[in-house]
């Protein structure tokens, strides 16, 4: 087990993803803390992981409420004695309207959520790790981050997503003599969110299956694997790294 015994807050954890990511960290021996704004959908989260009764905790939290956050931290190392590791994985996204036609709150739900909201969590995280003397920090991104969509107008959400990647650059630098890591996941296009009503139509997920070099699309078992490793000592000498989990979609020209 590569997470044995380690304590793991994983937020935006109802999503495809989150869900995935908390099912594999307690395969690996994790404890789990489920991290959402809706108890109901965290606690149907939890019941999709075995033996979640005892190796996981869903806890309501807004991670744009800076004293919900402060609670929240605060309980769990109450419980657990630490946090070794924080998966931010909360995120919104908009739908693909042109910048001039968004609002100055269509940009600001995006940049609570998606940057705000992981500073706060993360800064007072880091406060406990710091007590601990190690930590792993693993912040899903998008590839969005690196390239715009022709078409898909997401500027604001991209925007938020690149400034993910020198956040976590930044963090990786800052904390690295401290014994604190931190990386970053971008996944392409993967089986979850937005995304899946599209593939339940045959050809539209040929067309996107056939623009991935690899030729399928992502699922959550791929970013939760990824996110394994990353949290793992099989990553200790790992920290910075912008991982893009995405098909080899990046490398490619379309």
């Amino acid at each position: 087990m590569r997470l044995k015994d380690k304590v793991a807050i994983v937020t935006g954890a109802s999503s495809e993803i989150g869900i995935e990511i908390s099912k594999t960290f307690v395969q690996e021996g994790a404890n789990v803390v489920l991290i959402g704004r809706n108890r109901e959908k965290l606690e149907k989260a939890r019941s999709k992981i075995e033996d979640y009764s005892s190796r996981t905790v869903a806890i309501s939290c807004d991670i744009t409420n800076e004293s919900q956050v402060i609670q929240t931290v605060n309980q769990i190392t109450d419980h657990y004695g630490k946090i070794d590791i924080l998966v931010n994985n909360a995120g919104v996204i908009n739908d693909p309207i042109h910048f001039h036609e968004m609002s100055e709150s269509d940009w600001m739900h995006l940049v609570n959520t998606n940057l705000l909201g992981t500073f706060k969590i993360t800064k007072y995280v880091l406060a406990k790790m710091l007590e601990n003397k190690s930590g792993s920090i693993i912040n899903i991104g998008s590839i969005s981050s690196e390239r715009a969509i022709p078409k898909v107008h997401l500027t604001v959400y991209c925007t938020t997503k690149a400034a993910i990647n020198m956040f976590t650059k930044g963090l990786a630098v800052e904390y690295a003599r401290r014994n604190i890591r931190c990386n970053c996941i971008n996944p392409g296009i993967v089986n979850a969110g937005m995304i899946k009503q599209y593939l339940e139509y045959p050809e539209a997920r040929k067309i996107l299956e056939d623009r991935q070099p690899l030729n399928r699309i992502g699922e959550p078992a791929d970013i939760a694997n990824a996110a394994v490793y990353l949290a793992s000592d099989e990553a200790s000498w790992i920290s910075g790294a912008i991982l893009n989990v995405d098909g080899g979609k990046s490398a490619s020209e379309g």
